[in-house]
């Protein structure tokens, strides 16, 4: 039998190897809360009077913009903004949307099929611990993840790897052991950042084309069952390792090769 990790070419590669474990990112990836952040505060504005375009809102890191937002949306109402009507109002309507709010499309199916599989799941995200469990308690699936490492858990936001070196951690696995998958461009940075293949799934505000870095983009979790699209992430990051140590006329190693840099 092969071991786990031993390196082997295009669909048979793909075929043979199988993740220790999956890190996932949270928001917009599990869940669809990009979305709804996005309508609350349009909402909001729109009890001003206000317009709020798309453009600009979502930052290029995953880091808290609150105060910069409501500053913002206190610039355009003026003198007679009301803060802490504001806040409340909106996360109310916010709270709101969320009660109905499920996992993305073949999101569930993934989580049986690792456990099926017995691959570990692991969540990675920039939000805070408490803010995963909700959620994932929320939907139904919280027992479904042996790890939770969350943004107030570490001391800097992605795209800076922290929190999936604290994820592969508690994991106890190696990066080539593990794959990650993301939906924005800062997550796949963080998780390449991390060592870790990396899998995209561009929420509603992502193009394919600002994920082109990850190893694998994908429509949706519909597109390939779990393992498969690990398995093929992780193949690309050995053939590219294996293609680079051709051109330097260097023997490959038979383990999966570390991420270029």
């Amino acid at each position: 039998m092969t071991p786990r990790g031993a390196a082997r070419s295009g669909a048979e590669g793909a075929a043979a190897w199988t993740p220790r474990a999956v890190v996932l990112d949270f928001d917009g990836l599990l869940v669809d809360t990009e979305s709804t952040l996005f309508e609350s505060w349009r909402y909001e504005w729109e009890q001003w009077g206000l317009d709020l375009p798309v453009e600009g809102f979502f930052a290029p890191h995953g880091g808290d913009v609150t105060h910069q937002r409501m500053r913002r949306l206190a610039g355009a109402v003026g003198d007679h903004f009301d803060e802490e009507l504001s806040r409340r109002r909106r996360l109310e309507y916010r709270d709101g949307l969320h009660q109905d709010l499920d996992l993305r499309q073949g999101i569930r199916d993934w989580i049986g099929e690792a456990a099926e599989r017995g691959v570990a799941l692991a969540v990675a995200s920039s939000s805070p611990t408490s803010w995963l469990e909700e959620h994932l308690g929320r939907v139904g699936v919280l027992d479904g993840f042996d790890v939770l490492a969350g943004g107030d858990e570490v001391g800097a936001h992605k795209p800076d790897p922290a929190v999936y070196r604290l994820a592969l951690h508690r994991l106890g696995a190696a990066p080539d052991d593990v794959v990650a998958v993301e939906d924005t461009p800062h997550g796949v940075a963080a998780a390449h950042g991390a060592g870790l293949a990396c899998i995209a799934i561009p929420n509603p505000y992502v193009g394919a084309r600002q994920v082109e870095h990850a190893e694998l983009v994908l429509t949706s979790a519909t597109s390939m069952s779990l393992v498969s699209a690990a398995a093929t992430a992780h193949v690309r990051v050995v053939e590219r390792g294996t293609e680079q140590s051709r051109w330097r006329g260097t023997r490959p190693s038979a383990a999966a090769s570390p991420r270029p840099r």
